[in-house]
């Protein structure tokens, strides 16, 4: 299972070989750091801890310090796990680069999408409006919100007007058209979850 950690850069677009444009990603991929292997035997399931983003020693807490020194790994802004099959494979210290990934894989990627404050029903559902007209007092507002007498509440998970976006989104099935290894830079087909400078996961799709 090739996974990695990487940083949103942005959308751009490139010309194939045959003319075609075609719409991409821009995410710096890694480098990532294998700083701890979980055991079934002793964890209870099999996985790798990586680390990625360079950070300043100050902002770094000391139980962190204590974990990254025992690997003898440079500290890092982010620790995430990726579940695998044999956790031997790897080893402390490993560098994982953008290369783990070739031109035509699809992979999954996972962010955080960008936060939009609290949006009303139109942009936050995709309601309909009310008519613009004279005398009209229904233009934005979210219509009815359930029956009468009975059952006289309102149900819990009623689409309604709140906080939109911020969350954990995941595109599935995304194509990679180039990899350069050098810059660690994968570029994606698509659009991808997050804001620019966005920490996103990359993993080899499960939609296959």
């Amino acid at each position: 299972m090739k996974n990695i950690l990487g940083r949103k850069i942005g959308m751009t677009q490139i010309f194939l070989e045959n003319g075609d444009v075609v719409p991409v990603t821009v995410i710096e991929a890694g480098p990532v750091y294998v700083v701890q292997k979980k055991t079934k035997e002793k964890e209870g399931y099999n996985a790798i801890q990586v680390a990625f983003g360079d950070v300043k020693e100050r902002r770094v807490i000391k139980p962190i310090k204590g974990h990254f020194d025992k690997a003898n790994v440079a500290y890092k802004k982010y620790l995430r796990e990726f579940k695998v099959e044999n956790p031997d494979e790897f080893e402390i210290g490993q560098e994982i680069k953008a290369d783990v990934f070739s031109v035509g894989d699809k992979v999954d990627v996972t962010g955080t999408s960008k936060g939009k404050g609290t949006q009303g029903v139109i942009k936050r559902h995709g309601f309909g409006r009310g008519r613009e007209s004279h005398g009209s007092k229904f233009h934005r507002m979210p219509g009815g919100m359930s029956a009468g007498t009975y059952p006289g509440r309102v149900f819990k998970g009623h689409r309604m007007m709140g906080r939109m976006g911020n969350e954990k989104v995941t595109v599935q099935n995304l194509q990679v058209v180039r990899v350069d290894a050098d810059k660690n830079l994968l570029l994606i087909k698509g659009a991808v979850p997050g804001p620019k400078k966005g920490l996103v996961v990359i993993k080899e799709t499960v939609k296959k």
